[in-house]
């Protein structure tokens, strides 16, 4: 897995200082593409793109078309858009460790400026380096040298993928500031903003790229939507009970915003009436303190929100391994889902 992000990273550093030189010879501005490229390598699982290479080997696990590196670049490029639009949604403050990118541009490029203006451009300049990246990772994609057929296949994954994930983050953003008791909610933006788009179709991109059959591609989804929905679970603890140092991102924001997530829904749901009462009035209060969130988070604990949401994340864990036990892929590729299963389910950061 090591080699691989290796490979990825020198098509995208490859990528990248390319697009630096074309600025600099057309006498643009070269910090975009620059808070595009710290953005990429201050951190990331580089998930997508060893799922998609799996995919792959899962399809062809005897010959790897050098293409195939590229268009994994692409899904990473890709995740790049959606990450530094969805903190300028957020409005959070953290990523990977760094400021994020709205935050970072808002510095660089807003001296002299008032607060309410450098904030007003660093999130006018973030979304075109956002779109930018999703212009880019079309680009890495077209220009990867693959069998015409191959990609014209893997194209409409590609599509729905994107649309999948925007439909996601549309819930979300229409979710967020107003938690309840409501499970069928944010299990719905679990399922298109993460499940499908992190897990299956970076799996489906790859497996059609190889050529897969339907079996395959089936088994891919059955294997994915459980590990998917795990990861996101995971993540939502981590939100709220993680360390932001290990996390690189606050543990603040998800209260601060009301995020409507599963582990709030359950609290929401089982909480007394002095319970939610605390809970209406702290979460999505922008002001939220450290001695508040610890309030929210001692209520959480009390109604066995936090333990239920490890006991679905357990369920889905097994779920996913029991998948394996079957599916039609070849020796490597199912130890690489094991490894990825356990790695995704039981992190800290």
């Amino acid at each position: 897995m090591a080699e691989f992000r290796h490979t990825v990273d020198a098509c995208l550093e490859d990528f990248l200082q390319r697009k630096l030189h074309a600025a600099a010879a057309h006498q643009m501005p070269d910090d975009a593409a620059r808070s595009l490229r710290r953005f990429l390598f201050a951190g990331g699982k580089r998930l997508r793109p060893l799922l998609c290479l799996t995919g792959y080997h899962a399809a062809a696990p005897d010959r790897v078309h050098p293409g195939v590196f590229q268009a994994a670049a692409a899904l990473e490029m890709f995740h790049a858009f959606a990450l530094i639009h969805d903190d300028i949604m957020d409005r959070s403050d953290t990523r990977r460790g760094q400021p994020t990118v709205h935050r970072e541009l808002a510095v660089r490029r807003g001296a002299g400026r008032g607060s309410a203006d450098r904030a007003h451009l660093g999130t006018s300049t973030a979304i075109l380096v956002g779109d930018l990246a999703l212009a880019w990772s079309d680009e890495l994609l077209h220009t990867a040298g693959l069998p015409p057929d191959r990609l014209l296949a893997a194209l409409p994954y590609i599509d729905t993928m994107r649309t999948e994930v925007m439909y996601g983050q549309y819930l979300d953003v229409l979710a967020t500031g107003k938690p309840a008791g409501d499970l069928a909610t944010p299990l719905k933006i679990i399922r298109y903003k993460t499940a499908k788009y992190t897990i299956e179709r970076p799996l489906h991109v790859g497996a059609v790229l190889g050529g897969a059959d339907a079996g395959i591609l089936d088994a891919c989804t059955d294997f994915a939507l459980p590990l998917g929905e795990a990861f996101q679970l995971r993540d939502d603890l981590l939100g709220v009970f993680g360390d932001s140092v290990r996390t690189g991102k606050s543990c603040l924001d998800d209260l601060r915003e009301g995020k409507h997530t599963v582990l709030l829904a359950l609290a929401f749901q089982r909480a007394d009436t002095t319970q939610r009462t605390t809970l209406d009035t702290l979460v999505g209060t922008p002001s939220l303190t450290d001695a508040d969130a610890d309030r929210v988070r001692s209520i959480i604990t009390a109604t066995g929100a936090r333990d239920t949401v490890e006991q679905m994340i357990h369920t889905r864990y097994e779920q996913a391994h029991k998948v394996l036990d079957d599916a039609p892929f070849p020796a490597e590729a199912t130890h690489t889902l094991r490894r990825i299963t356990d790695s995704a389910t039981a992190r800290t950061a």
